[in-house]
């Protein structure tokens, strides 16, 4: 007798899927895509069915139960989630549970389905004799059906008289279950009704006939700052709902999501379209709502960070992936997926055009558009027609420095505030200073988890690990030799801002790190009141350079660039260009032009000169022969093989023996390690990495898949991490 089967997803680090009898009582209920209860081992645990089949059960144990009547997982999304466990070498289980909300990837979860009370009238003539009792009645004849936070807001204390009506058989009552709504305190915000151009509509008419055609296309909206890509992403939008298809929209940050909400809820709310948003700033039960009411085909735009590329749209008809080139659309821990390249795929497998927008577009997706891969759309000239900023770089070996500051940025700075106009300063490191020195023995002070020096952050008196959040006391003395001269080396965001106080004293000074955004609502109290021009001067990280428009600004200083440019990553040329692109893009964007100053000590490398013109393409023509020459993306593949582990001489080991099989069936895969990383010590893990390297994916993947075994030989005590397509590598 032939049986069900279900195969199901179990959060572990294993790649098999595992097969369970579906029970003749569960069967009629039971679906693919479905949240199950299964015995495991000794106990009892939570998956999901990604597939049910007919055949032999004889073995196999029972599934125990469901957890929900629907299923929570799509047919789309598992196609899409199935392919990414492969690509990436990551266990089916584990991306199931990266890609949905918390509160449905557990089997406890403190998350309730909330309900709130629905009245309709039932017999609208029966004879009543209070005037609030016939009030209330009334008001719900009128509305047809009314929810119970509805009738507060009408009237006080009503829930006496509701009783007596439905006793009476005046109302009906009944139960809905209620959404948690993260807009709830917003005011809807007013649109801006803007033209578009005759670049803006070219790009997308392109869009909209893609869309139209109901099939795969990639484009990439290539625009300077402030030339309106936002405009081009809602109008695209715009016609993909009218096509009767739903929109996914990306941002690389949550620090993003605000502004571009605001826009969008400007745009469409009043027409009656419903946009959620997913991303780790909302409650877990803001985010188990949003996925359900998705799921459901209740929402037409979906908003939202990384994550959100998993949002379970069944009817996409757009993927705008918004500041394309950013490198948090790379998760770097777990399961190691980029966002942006599985909203392409996902665009494949869901026939709908995938939209990459950015001022700085990655090296790669501009080396696919020049390939032919995707389709480049320029934005070559800002909305209001006003110039690109005047961006001057300032040599820091002809400047005489009294602390972070030139003396050409000290007066620029000066002119504009009597100018009363804001000013934008980045310097890429929070904390008051990068680390603590002991001047009589040369000592610093380092992370006992990690191999870095911790950064010393005065406000708070104490000396903090960026990697691994460790906390100590800033010592009265030195620990090596008891000296007294410890002394802060360098400057970070917290250092720059008191320093700005003391050449400023009358001016509105606020900092944008990770430090004061940390609180709920800090980011988007900082940018309300840059738009309210309450600040003078802000000063912060790369946070401040991201899609920001503060048409106030009219001067942008960058400190510390050779910071960046020095970093030992094939990608910082890359990073450094559009770091300094996207912040002095911030400047002038009200009425064109505006200022930008860049302070370095190598002024004539190429990121700075060609982020100085704003000219993407005469930086790619000089970058482009590095990465041929060297095999490196998107000239060649790669895939980090990262070790971890407590014990260092245990953890080379297994790397060295690993590496051992790699050299013997590697083929045509250049075998680079094992080497320390480049942060050897980190969270109190010793780590080893083996980079692999090959001109063709597909000697890569035949690599990858002969791993398997040898993982499994390895020791328990050693942990290997397989980043395919790696970002960062230190």
């Amino acid at each position: 007798m032939s049986d069900f089967i279900a195969d199901i997803a179990v959060n572990i680090p294993l790649k098999q899927l595992f097969s369970y009898r579906i029970p003749e009582s569960l069967v009629s209920s039971t679906d693919v895509g479905m949240r199950v209860k299964i015995p495991f081992g000794r106990r009892l645990t939570v998956g999901f069915i990604l597939s049910i089949r007919n055949g032999d059960a004889a073995g196999l144990k029972d599934l125990q139960g469901l957890f929900e009547d629907e299923p929570i997982l799509s047919s789309e999304l598992i196609k899409l989630l199935r392919w990414a466990a492969d690509y990436y070498c990551h266990p089916i289980g584990q991306v199931v549970r990266t890609a949905l909300p918390a509160a449905l990837g557990n089997e406890k979860t403190t998350v309730k389905i909330r309900t709130e009370a629905i009245y309709q009238p039932l017999d609208p003539e029966i004879k009543l004799r209070g005037k609030t009792q016939q009030e209330l009645l009334t008001f719900i004849i009128q509305e047809k059906s009314v929810g119970l936070t509805r009738i507060r807001e009408q009237f006080s204390a009503p829930h006496a008289a509701l009783k007596r009506l439905v006793e009476v058989g005046a109302l009906q009552c009944d139960e809905r279950e209620l959404c948690r709504d993260p807009f709830r305190l917003d005011k809807l915000p007013v649109d801006q009704c803007i033209t578009l151009n005759s670049a803006q509509s070219e790009a997308v008419d392109r869009i909209t006939s893609a869309i139209d055609d109901n099939c795969f296309s990639g484009f990439l909206l290539h625009g300077v700052t402030g030339s309106g890509k936002t405009e081009v992403y809602l109008h695209s939008v715009d016609q993909c709902l009218a096509a009767g298809r739903q929109a996914l929209v990306l941002v690389p940050e949550i620090s993003l999501t605000p502004q571009l909400v605001s826009r969008f809820r400007a745009r469409f709310e009043l027409k009656g379209i419903r946009i959620a948003v997913l991303h780790s700033g909302l409650s877990s039960g803001e985010r188990y709502d949003a996925w359900r009411e998705i799921m459901r085909n209740q929402i037409q735009i979906v908003i939202g960070a990384r994550s959100a590329v998993f949002a379970p749209l069944q009817n996409l008809g757009l993927i705008v992936v918004d500041e394309e080139h950013e490198s948090s659309y790379k998760q770097a821990e777990g399961f190691r997926y980029n966002a942006r390249d599985l909203a392409l795929v996902r665009g494949q497998q869901q026939h709908c055009p995938v939209l990459l927008g950015s001022a700085t577009p990655s090296f790669a997706s501009y080396y696919r558009s020049e390939q032919g891969a995707l389709t480049r759309l320029t934005l070559d000239k800002r909305v209001h027609a006003g110039d690109l900023p005047k961006v001057e770089i300032i040599d820091l070996k002809e400047q005489v420095c009294d602390g972070e500051l030139s003396n050409v940025l000290i007066e620029a700075i000066q002119q504009a505030l009597e100018q009363q106009e804001q000013v934008l300063l980045l310097l890429n490191r929070r904390g008051f200073a990068p680390f603590l020195l002991c001047a009589d023995c040369g000592e610093t002070f380092c992370c006992p988890n990690c191999e870095i020096t911790l950064t010393y952050h005065q406000q708070k008196r104490e000396l903090r690990c960026h990697y691994c959040d460790y906390v100590d006391v800033v010592p009265e003395s030195c620990h090596k030799c008891q000296g007294l001269n410890i002394e802060p080396q360098g400057a970070g965001t917290e250092k720059l801002e008191e320093e700005l106080e003391k050449l400023f004293p009358s001016a509105r000074i606020k900092r944008m790190d990770r430090d004061t955004t940390s609180r709920k609502g800090a980011h988007q109290n900082i940018m309300t009141e840059m738009m309210a021009r309450k600040i003078d001067i802000l000063v912060g990280t790369q946070m401040i350079a991201k899609g920001h428009d503060f048409p106030g600004v009219s001067l942008v200083g960058v400190l510390a660039a050779d910071s960046t440019l020095n970093i030992p990553d094939f990608r910082s040329g890359e990073r450094s260009f559009s770091l300094f692109t996207q912040v002095a893009g911030r400047a002038g964007r009200a009425s064109g032009g505006g200022k930008v100053y860049i302070q370095s000590y190598n002024p004539e490398h190429y990121a700075l000169t060609c982020a100085a013109e704003q000219d993407y393409h005469q930086f790619y023509l000089q970058e482009l022969p590095f990465r041929q020459e060297l095999g490196y993306p998107p000239c060649g593949h790669l895939v980090n093989l990262v070790f971890s582990g407590n014990n260092n001489h245990q953890v080379q080991a297994a790397a060295k023996q690993f590496s051992s099989f790699l050299f013997r069936v590697a083929g045509s895969v250049e075998i680079l390690g094992p080497s320390p990383c480049p942060l050897a010590r980190l969270r109190g893990k010793s780590r080893y990495q083996i980079l692999l390297k090959a001109a063709a994916r597909p000697d890569l993947r035949r690599l990858l898949n002969r791993l398997d075994e040898q993982i499994a030989q390895l020791p328990r005590q050693v942990t290997l991490h397989i980043d395919v397509d790696p970002i960062d590598m230190l």
